[in-house]
């Protein structure tokens, strides 16, 4: 088997890179995948970095049985995991304020890599329009209109069956209906008051004394107080209730009866109307499809990042976690033979010790680096601004109040 070259003290990754994107290609690719091969900080960070883990490794003293490719690629694979970690980061702060946002998803092209996202309330304004929709003041749901007429002498209605009967049903044939309102009550009272009651034409006949108005003709009346007009229809009020049957329902399992029971002339001229929602409108109406939205995590419309704008601290934490994949690729490498034979002895190579060792950093690292993004996250800032008002405030209370005498 021919000798395979290890590294030698140098590397040089703008000339492979150049000779690779030439065209036609002279080379091979410098990493596996060239994300980040044509920004030039990394391209001068490249050979630093893979100078710096050999070192780590023991060279000159030592032989390290890598390449420079070897180098690079965790190089690269230290970058991308660094951005992973900080974008799953910022998914984390963000996906409340853009799930649901359109034209925004990866397949169509965005990248919020560079973007600064404002928190706004859209999701919890999708939430809650499931609270108006149960109120009966908004939200997205469909209200339908139904009517039953009213039978002499039958007192409870089944509106499952008037369902079934106007297709108001799933799949299986049974009802999918939900009653919201039914219009089964009388007149208000201040109608009554200031309008015909109904009872032949006597209204004006009836409470012109009781209710404390005087008609001057069949049109005109006299304006009174609002506070008297208010007790007038209180006692419009006492009034029916006490001498008329109360207009009332019972709704349950959409079994629905009503109070009093319908007479003759209820059933010639009266009908029952009620408001209800289709179950199936309500589930297909909270959803909503398409291949440029923004409906789960995975779609969120982050790139790599770029190499050139991490700050210090964020290279620094590459730096280290590259050498900690150097140290496992080494120790794989080195793993293919326990013992080396060399005149009158035995060589032991460190495969376990380089293995165990690189797993551990890199657990470590990945810890550390998820550790400082929860101390960053709007959530701890804001308590530690808090926390910093609050000691200020403290402290200020502390001062002694002086006083001066003019």
């Amino acid at each position: 088997m021919a000798n395979i070259l290890i590294y030698s003290g140098s590397s040089d990754f703008t000339a492979a890179s150049a000779s690779y994107y030439n065209t036609p290609s002279t080379g091979s690719s410098p990493t596996p995948f060239g994300f980040y091969d044509s920004d030039a900080q990394f391209k001068e960070d490249a050979n630093k970095v893979t100078n710096f883990c050999a070192r780590r490794l023991g060279w000159p003293i030592e032989n390290v049985e890598l390449q420079d490719i070897q180098f690079w690629a965790a190089f690269e694979q230290a970058v991308t995991v660094y951005g992973n970690e900080l974008y799953a980061y910022k998914q984390r702060e963000d996906y409340l304020s853009l799930e649901g946002a359109e034209g925004f998803s990866y397949s169509a092209g965005a990248d919020f890599s560079n973007t600064l996202v404002t928190p706004n309330f859209s999701s919890i304004v999708r939430l809650s329009e499931q609270y108006g929709e149960q109120a009966g003041v908004g939200g997205n749901v469909d209200y339908h209109k139904g009517v039953i007429p009213l039978t002499a002498s039958v007192q409870d209605y089944d509106l499952e069956a008037w369902a079934i009967e106007n297709g108001v049903t799933g799949s299986n044939g049974e009802a999918q209906m939900e009653i919201k309102r039914v219009f089964y009550q009388p007149l208000p009272a201040s109608f009554m008051f200031l309008g015909d009651m109904g009872y032949n034409g006597t209204a004006i006949a009836m409470f012109g004394d009781t209710a404390g108005y005087t008609a001057y003709g069949a049109n005109s009346f006299m304006m009174m107080p609002l506070s008297f007009d208010m007790q007038a229809i209180q006692q419009v009020e006492m009034y029916r209730d006490v001498l008329f049957s109360n207009y009332s329902f019972e709704l349950v399992n959409n079994k629905l009866r009503i109070f009093p029971i319908p007479d003759a002339d209820d059933a010639y001229s009266k009908c029952l109307y009620f408001e209800y929602v289709n179950k199936i409108e309500r589930l297909d109406d909270s959803l909503t499809s398409g291949s440029d939205q923004i409906n789960n995590i995975s779609q969120y419309p982050y790139n790599n990042p770029i190499y050139s704008t991490i700050n210090s601290v964020g290279r620094s934490w590459i730096f280290e976690y590259t050498l900690a994949l150097t140290k496992e690729m080494l120790g794989y490498v080195r793993g293919k033979y326990q013992t080396v034979p060399i005149p009158g002895a035995e060589v032991s190579l460190n495969q376990s010790d380089l293995i165990a060792s690189a797993n551990t950093e890199k657990e470590g690292l990945v810890t550390k680096l998820r550790d400082y993004f929860d101390q960053t996250s709007r959530q701890a800032l804001l308590e530690r601004r808090s926390a910093e008002s609050d000691a200020r405030m403290s402290e200020l209370d502390k001062v002694p109040m002086v006083i001066y005498v003019g």
